[in-house]
Order: structure tokens, then C-alpha cells, then sequence
């Protein structure tokens, strides 16, 4: 295994909270619980169910099934916050329990085998997973905001006219090893 994956991953995974903290910082209370029609999902319950995951795959990730007997998925899909400042307390609180299990892993346990419903994963896939179902329901939650804000949204990357003025600083520099996130 390439030494450089958990390090990149662990930046994926803050690169995907950031987007979300910046949408979340340009929404108020009321635009949090929006939602386009009865089917579709708010801002805060794409937030509730993250956040349910990652209380569920995270916590003793290395040594029980990441489906917890104790989570209720059905609920996350219920609003039950109360206010902005609640639904941010139990957004960092999710973060935090992600953060704390993928910065106990060592590259030498990437091989182990994790479950998440019976279905065996290497700790690679199962990390790969979670990240591809954050960066999924983040992409909702920023386009929620983009409908939201409409022309008071502040962009969270290149601006639509932009581009070549972006690419020009990026190409006007020397070429090197980096992660795409350290410019942000």
C-alpha cells in the first residue's frame, strides 16, 4: 500500500467537511430546514443522517460491525434538530468521531477485515466507502445551498468566469508534489 493514502484520505475527508462547513455558515436557520418538496431532503437532514452514519461506522471502527445495533437510519431521515447551533453541535460531534478513528489507523492495518452489514471489507474499501457516501450527500448538501442563496451564494471553487485567470496562477507555478487541498 502506497504510504501516502492515509495521509491524502484523511485531507479528502476535511477538503469534503470544508465544503460543507461553508455552505452551513451561508445558510440561516430557516434555509437549513428547507427542503424542495415532501420526498426530498433539508440541508439539516442530509446533515442528521451523516452524521448518524458516522457515529455508526466510526466508533470502534477496527473491532465491531459498523451497522450498530443502536442506530435507528429510518430516524436520521426525520428533523428532529431544534435549532442551527444544535445541528452544528452534532455535525462536529460526528467529524469528531471520524477524525479520531481514521487518525488511530496505521498503514499496517489497511488489510484488516471490517464489517458494515455483514459484508467483509479491507480497512482501504471500507474507508473508500465512506468517503464516496460523504462526498455524495455533501454534493447534495451544497447544491441545497446553491438553491437556497441563489445569487447571494459565495462559490466554494472556481467562479464560472474564473477559469483561466485560476488556471493561469496554477500553471504560472513550478511543478511539484502537492495535494490539491493546500491551496484552500
Amino acid at each position: 500500500m502506497n504510504p501516502s493514502y492515509l495521509s491524502s484520505v484523511k485531507r479528502q475527508f476535511a477538503y469534503y467537511k470544508s465544503l460543507a462547513d461553508k455552505t452551513l455558515a451561508q445558510l440561516t436557520e430557516k434555509e437549513l430546514f428547507w427542503h424542495y418538496n415532501e420526498e426530498s431532503n433539508s440541508v439539516a437532514i442530509l446533515v442528521k443522517h451523516v452524521v448518524g452514519n458516522m457515529h455508526s461506522r466510526w466508533t470502534n471502527f477496527l473491532t465491531e460491525e459498523g451497522e450498530k445495533p443502536w442506530r435507528n437510519r429510518d430516524d436520521e431521515f426525520i428533523n428532529s434538530y431544534a435549532s442551527k447551533q444544535e445541528m452544528l453541535a452534532a455535525w462536529e460531534k460526528g467529524w469528531g468521531c471520524l477524525f479520531e478513528a481514521i487518525h488511530s489507523i496505521h498503514e499496517e492495518k489497511l488489510d484488516t477485515i471490517v464489517y458494515i452489514r455483514n459484508e467483509g471489507h479491507t480497512v482501504t474499501e471500507a474507508i473508500n466507502r465512506q468517503l464516496c457516501h460523504y462526498s455524495y450527500h455533501i454534493g447534495q448538501l451544497v447544491f441545497l445551498g446553491k438553491m437556497v442563496k441563489n445569487s447571494d451564494w459565495k462559490s466554494l471553487s472556481i467562479s464560472k468566469s474564473d477559469s483561466k485567470k485560476y488556471n493561469a496562477e496554477k500553471f504560472n507555478t513550478q511543478k511539484g508534489i502537492r495535494h490539491f487541498t493546500e491551496d484552500l
